[in-house]
C-alpha cells in the first residue's frame, strides 16, 4: 500500500511541522539545515503521494537513522510548510529514485 501524505497529516499526530507560512526558499534554508542527508528533485516530483511544487531544486531531508522524510508540503491558500514524518524504508528508496543527485551532505 503506498503512502499518501495528506492522510498522513490528517489522521496521524506522528509528524512535526518545522515550519509554516513559509516561501519556497525559507523552506528550502530550513530542511538544508535540519536534515543529516539531502536529496534534490524536481518540481512536480511525487513524494509520498503528494506533487512537490516549488523553486527547483527541491530538498527533501533524509533521516535513515531515525527513518524520517523532512520535506516541503504546499497547500493553496495556506502557504509552505516543511513537515518530517516518520516513512518506511520503501519511502526513502523511492525518494532516492527519483533524485536529481546523489547524497549530500
Amino acid at each position: 500500500m503506498s503512502f499518501c501524505l495528506e492522510l498522513h497529516l490528517q489522521q496521524s499526530e506522528d509528524y512535526e511541522i518545522l515550519i509554516s507560512n513559509a516561501g519556497f526558499k525559507e523552506a528550502k534554508t530550513v530542511i538544508e539545515n535540519h536534515a543529516p542527508k539531502i536529496l534534490y528533485v524536481k518540481p512536480g516530483a511525487k513524494v509520498l503521494g503528494a506533487r512537490i511544487i516549488g523553486i527547483p531544486p527541491i530538498p527533501i531531508g533524509i533521516d535513515e537513522a531515525q527513518s524520517k522524510i523532512t520535506l516541503p508540503y504546499t497547500k493553496p491558500c495556506h502557504g509552505t510548510a516543511v513537515v518530517e514524518l516518520p516513512v518506511e524504508k520503501e519511502e526513502i528508496d523511492k525518494v532516492k529514485a527519483i533524485s536529481v543527485n546523489p547524497l549530500k551532505k
